[in-house]
């Protein structure tokens, strides 16, 4: 064992063995005296081998902070999503090039339903906070279901509410004007804001983000189609 010696004049630290302890002796580099200190008490803190307090059905501590999952975006899943976007345009610039007559509005139906749960889950990822904590496994994708479907929903109440105020004459023929349209759409996003804020615990701006992402999303599909970007408007078919 060796103890730790400072030079007071010229500041050099170095080492001697125990040995020397209350001698005095000279600097090896300025030689000065120097009286070698005697050694103190050192104090071992050892770690608990076991931590106090009580225990989860894991046998974990209910007292130590635990570490939060991330619900981030893997290459796979950021490889998958990308293509299935490219898939997504691709079928619906085929289908509003296609002369499907009364069946569009169900082809519309069933994109709004497909694509509800899987831009929940995206948009989820994104928006989650890892602070606050985040779902993952089985709970995001009965959450991202439920919300995606509310989603999908919340199209056909645009639909509904648009022809009962309006008349279907204005509504089909005619078009809405912007006021009538973003009255409409204040409803449908106020809607679906609190769906996401039920469903992933968001915070109400990143819920609002995450309901508009969806629709967004679908009425930029709807522009691929040779739609306008919303039922109601004017220019064309809706």
């Amino acid at each position: 064992m060796s103890i730790p010696v400072t030079c007071p004049g010229c500041h050099t630290r170095f080492r001697v063995g125990d040995q020397h302890a209350g001698k005095t002796g000279a600097c090896p580099k300025c030689k000065n005296p120097i009286q070698i200190p005697e050694p103190g008490d050192e104090v071992v803190i050892h770690a608990p081998e076991l931590e106090a307090g009580a225990k989860d059905a894991q046998g974990r501590s209910v007292l130590k902070p635990i570490k939060r999952q991330e619900a981030r975006l893997s290459v796979n899943i950021g490889v998958a999503v990308v293509g299935l976007g490219v898939l997504v345009l691709a079928l619906a610039w085929l289908v509003g090039r296609s002369d499907l007559g009364e069946s569009q509005l169900y082809a519309l139906a069933g994109g709004a339903i497909l694509l509800g749960p899987l831009l929940s889950y995206a948009g989820y990822t994104f928006l989650s906070d890892d602070e606050l904590g985040t779902y993952a496994g089985a709970s995001l994708l009965w959450r991202s279901l439920s919300c995606g479907l509310v989603y999908a929903f919340l199209w056909g109440v645009y639909l509904y509410l648009g022809s009962q105020l309006f008349g279907d004459q204005a509504y089909y023929e005619q078009g809405l004007n912007a006021v009538q349209l973003m009255g409409l759409g204040a409803v449908v996003l106020g809607i679906g804001t609190f769906a996401a804020y039920v469903c992933f615990d968001l915070e109400t701006g990143a819920a609002f983000f995450h309901a508009a992402l969806y629709f967004l999303v679908t009425a930029g599909l709807r522009f691929v189609m040779g739609l306008p970007l919303l039922p109601g408007m004017p220019g064309g078919p809706n």
